[in-house]
């Protein structure tokens, strides 16, 4: 059986957490275009992936530590399920809002990516909440138990 976490609370936490994402991926952007020199779309997907990682680690020992079970082989499911899900769909989305904000409506490389992380912050809290930190088990054994055990 799954334990009880109040959704406000995980919504709370999952937002405590993308504001420090925020900071990883606007710091890293930042230091990837202004100080490496690299263009603005590369710095882009490093700066998403950061924060992924920052995230990831933090929602599985914080936001859904109640359902997530610390054997290293079902945290790296989760980390793959993550980065398949919340991740690629984050860096393509990022990627897509920041060419046209940056290139064809000519914003600021941190104002546009401010932009595109709130636009992508709903999709990553449902997929997280859905799909990598869900508590249930299936027949394939993808998603994990809290720990009380299988429904």
């Amino acid at each position: 059986m799954c334990p009880k976490s109040s959704g406000l609370r995980r919504w709370l936490r999952f937002n405590t957490v993308g504001l420090m994402g925020v900071a990883v991926q606007i710091g890293t952007l930042f230091c990837l275009r202004s100080l490496i020199k690299l263009h603005y779309l590369p710095a882009t997907t490093l700066a998403v992936e950061a924060a992924i990682l920052h995230n990831f680690l933090w929602h599985e020992h914080w936001t859904w530590s109640v359902v997530t079970q610390s054997t290293d082989a079902r945290v790296l499911r989760r980390l793959l399920r993550f980065n398949l899900t919340v991740g690629i769909v984050l860096i393509l989305q990022n990627l897509f809002l920041m060419k046209i904000l940056v290139t064809e409506l000519q914003l600021h490389y941190l104002f546009a990516s401010m932009i595109s992380i709130t636009t992508c912050s709903i999709f990553n809290y449902f997929c997280s909440d859905w799909f990598v930190f869900r508590c249930s088990q299936t027949s394939s054994g993808l998603h994990d138990t809290g720990p009380g055990g299988s429904q």
